[in-house]
């Protein structure tokens, strides 16, 4: 019978939800800014295979300035820290981003980042990829 009340214990605590590291407190706020399954165009996200490394980026484009088209073959997280961002895909679809917004980054299609605003964009954007892994392609042709 002992073994049956470890087994119930154990199934019960597995059944619990998860609970936070880091919990809120009078000294601690947390929001979550981003929890996704899919980048912003809709595509499931899918991380590659091979020794994990996370690449975290302060990113500034001038304002008028883009990216140029490029793609990235693994999937990423940005934060627009300050500005105002345009991302656009070849097929015409088009994403606004302000200071405060989060998004997963499409992968493996090109696209074109802009600064639609009147102050440099600043972005932190996070790369999920593998050792050696590149973090952006430019095509060869500009579309």
């Amino acid at each position: 019978m002992p073994r049956f009340k470890l087994f119930a214990a154990l199934a019960t605590l597995l059944c619990l939800p998860p609970a936070l590291a880091l919990e809120q407190n009078n000294s601690v706020k947390i929001a979550t800014v981003l929890k996704t399954q899919n980048s912003w165009d809709g595509k499931p996200l899918a991380y590659p295979t091979g020794q994990a490394e996370v690449t975290g980026m302060l990113i500034e484009i001038a304002v008028g300035g883009e990216t140029g088209w490029h793609l990235h073959p693994l999937p990423s997280f940005g934060m627009v820290l300050e500005g105002e961002l345009e991302v656009q895909l070849r097929n015409g679809a088009v994403k606004h981003l302000k200071a405060g917004e989060a998004l997963a980054e499409v992968v493996n299609t090109l696209h074109n980042g802009r600064n639609t605003g009147q102050v440099p964009v600043k972005l932190v954007v996070f790369y999920t990829g593998t050792v050696g892994q590149a973090l952006s392609i430019k095509p060869r042709l500009q579309p």
